[in-house]
């Protein structure tokens, strides 16, 4: 990560001469969600700020967590019931969606069973690193506005990076949960997981970097702020529709990063059981599950803001189109698990290294020369290009 991040805030800081010409202009401010939290309590100074956040943020996690309890046990059934022809949850509640209690109540209740040999400490702290780092990226996810007001914990001039940066410290939970295990499976799976994200996010993070070159800013609410114009009529100005083939690139690593098929190497559970949480159960269990499903939204989200206009949309508010997008990336996920014949290992790190990697270089060096030459200034766009071989 730490190479792929340098390169993607090369680029970042390349191509703001090429956007602004150098005099640094940005979008206009706006008021981010802790702010108005602390001027509707009456609050001021950093300390009102702060109390602002920690509430802001404690609204963001809980609608995530109720957004990962749907998908989880019961939305995720359903989709793979309509696949094979059959019913899927039905029994209890409505349309069976009161099974998210029921497994709560029986994953929970289960018996915290600990493998003889486990390193402790780090046995007991991967559950949180799987889970913890996806919640932490929503902090800098812009989920559009309401009424002058961004829904936004913070807006850091590299927020493309940091969510990135944020993202791949769940590497280091798999890696933590397959070696304490002490379990053969355990640690090919955190092996697995390791060889995927790292062959699948330098891709992913230049596909995005393609997007960076246009936007001419890592800030996140800025990228959004770019693809608030037209492109023909009433098509917008997209980098889905500006770029297609960088975001058919920024799909495919996305999955492989969410493990999703063909890509669920990690866990593969007719070759390795279940992978790095082989060993796990009861509440560490439901961490990772959790941890899963929020990495598949916040997956959505980056997709969203990068690519498909942030919260931008006909009638409806900015975050219930973020909201929809999040969710119809979700969707994609599980059609994909539904239609596609796991790779193996081999196969998996071959089509990282020698396919995207290969694809994503090409599209960010071509997407460099083709703004320097609208731009009019091509020794910018080889400067750029320069900047990023280096």
């Amino acid at each position: 990560m730490t190479g792929a991040g340098t390169a993607l805030a090369a680029v970042g800081a390349a191509t703001t001469f090429l956007q602004t010409d150098g005099n640094g202009e940005g979008t206009e401010s706006v008021t981010l969600l802790p702010e108005w939290i602390a001027d509707v309590l009456g609050l001021g100074g950093d300390g009102g700020i702060a109390v602002g956040a920690l509430i802001g943020a404690f609204a963001i996690a809980s609608l995530m967590l109720i957004q990962a309890a749907l998908a989880g046990p019961w939305l995720k059934r359903k989709i793979a019931a309509a696949f094979w022809g059959k019913l899927g949850p039905n029994r209890m509640g409505p349309g069976g969606i009161l099974i998210i209690v029921a497994d709560s109540i029986r994953m929970l209740s289960k018996e915290l069973i600990v493998p003889e040999g486990a390193d402790r400490p780090a046995w007991d702290l991967a559950p949180l690193i799987v889970a913890g780092p996806a919640m932490l990226g929503f902090a800098v996810i812009p989920f559009g506005e309401i009424g002058g007001v961004q829904i936004q914990l913070a807006d850091p001039d590299i927020g493309l990076v940091l969510v990135f940066a944020i993202a791949s410290v769940t590497s280091v939970g798999f890696v933590m949960g397959g070696y304490a295990s002490s379990n053969k499976y355990s640690m090919l799976g955190s092996l697995r997981a390791v060889a995927q994200n790292v062959a699948y996010e330098i891709p992913l993070i230049l596909a995005a970097g393609s997007v960076v070159i246009f936007a001419g800013s890592l800030q996140l609410s800025e990228i959004v702020a770019a693809q608030g114009e037209t492109l023909v009529g009433p098509i917008p100005s997209w980098y889905a529709l500006v770029n297609p083939f960088a975001f058919v690139l920024f799909l495919v690593a996305n999955l492989a990063e969410v493990g999703r098929n063909p890509f669920d190497i990690p866990e593969a559970p007719t070759e390795i059981v279940a992978g790095y949480q082989t060993e796990y159960s009861s509440v560490y269990f439901v961490l990772i599950y959790l941890g899963e499903f929020l990495h598949i939204f916040l997956g959505g989200a980056i997709a969203a803001v990068v690519f498909l206009g942030g919260g931008a949309g006909p009638v409806l508010p900015g975050p219930i189109w973020i909201l929809v997008k999040m969710w119809a990336f979700f969707v994609f996920t599980q059609w994909a698990r539904q239609t596609f014949p796991r790779v193996r290992i081999d196969q998996l790190i071959e089509i990282g290294w020698k396919g995207l990697l290969v694809l994503a270089f090409a599209n960010l060096i071509l997407t460099a020369v083709l703004v320097g030459v609208l731009e009019g200034d091509v020794d910018v766009a080889l400067a750029a290009v320069q900047v990023i071989g280096a």
